[in-house]
């Protein structure tokens, strides 16, 4: 069968990196305090549209589209790495509906449009970010956020 106009894919965008609880410590610093980092954002599910295309048959095999998750904060307040973003090809005048609520997410009538399906979670904040007056070495950081799961159709 070569003219496909129907497929269902499952997503997943990235979760979002966790902050470091770094402290800083050097040989003639004793009491440094908090230097770590943040997390990096993850990945976002991206549709794009594509002039050359036709059909749906370069997404016959795909099953799961999963973007990549952030990086974890490092020391010396250095943030972690994004998440790589997923981008879909898709021909124009497709539309992307939710399987589960049948909702049109969105429609791809223009060459090079783009659409941001699931957002990447976002990346946790770093001890360095909750010191205070009274709390002057917190060795507690944020978690990353999740990201956005659900499966989707193309027709």
């Amino acid at each position: 069968m070569n003219f496909i106009d129907h497929i269902r894919i499952e997503c997943r965008s990235g979760k979002g990196g966790k902050g470091s609880s770094h402290l800083r410590r050097e040989k003639y610093m004793p009491k440094g305090g908090p230097d770590g980092g943040d997390g990096g954002r993850g990945g976002h599910v991206i549709v794009r549209g594509n002039a050359q295309l036709w059909t749906l048959l370069h997404l016959r095999y795909t099953k799961h589209v999963i973007a990549e998750d952030g990086q974890v904060g490092y020391s010396n307040q250095s943030s972690g790495a994004s998440g790589k973003d997923q981008v879909i090809e898709l021909p124009l005048g497709s539309i992307v509906k939710d399987d589960e609520t049948n909702e049109v997410l969105c429609e791809v009538t223009k060459d090079g449009e783009e659409y941001i399906l699931f957002p990447g979670g976002r990346g946790g904040q770093g001890n360095q970010h909750f010191k205070t007056a009274t709390n002057q070495t917190p060795r507690f950081a944020q978690p990353g956020e999740p990201g956005s799961r659900s499966g989707s159709r193309w027709n």
